[in-house]
């Protein structure tokens, strides 16, 4: 089973580009994991409550919590939105607003796209 991975804007990417190369070697392996697991641990992806179907995708290392807000789209495609470090127990209200924000403005593309 393989996930297609998409990136929807550019934050993921220049979250991404910022960090190390051993924090940018734990990010792969999560989206490999992600990619390639039929049941992904929820230490690794975990939907969030009360979030209109967003999931975060996680990613621990020695200094850092890192989160990826993501959504499936069909059964087999996750779009990553936003990326952020975690310094508080729960995810910011305002990454999982941009995430629905995000979302919202896939789907009115992909939609208009299709017609």
């Amino acid at each position: 089973m393989i996930r297609e991975i998409i990136f929807w804007g550019d934050y993921f990417i220049s979250f991404y580009v910022q960090q190390d190369f051993k924090v940018r070697g734990k990010i792969l392996y999560v989206l490999w994991m992600v990619q390639h697991t039929e049941q992904v641990p929820q230490k690794f992806l975990k939907c969030l409550k009360d979030s209109d179907g967003l999931y975060e995708i996680r990613i621990s290392t020695t200094f850092k919590e890192i989160r990826i807000l993501s959504f499936f789209d069909d059964k087999q495609l996750i779009v990553l939105v936003n990326c952020f470090l975690k310094k508080t127990r729960k995810t910011p209200k305002k990454e999982i607003e941009l995430a629905q924000k995000l979302r919202r403005e896939y789907f009115s593309y992909k939609n208009r796209n299709l017609k």
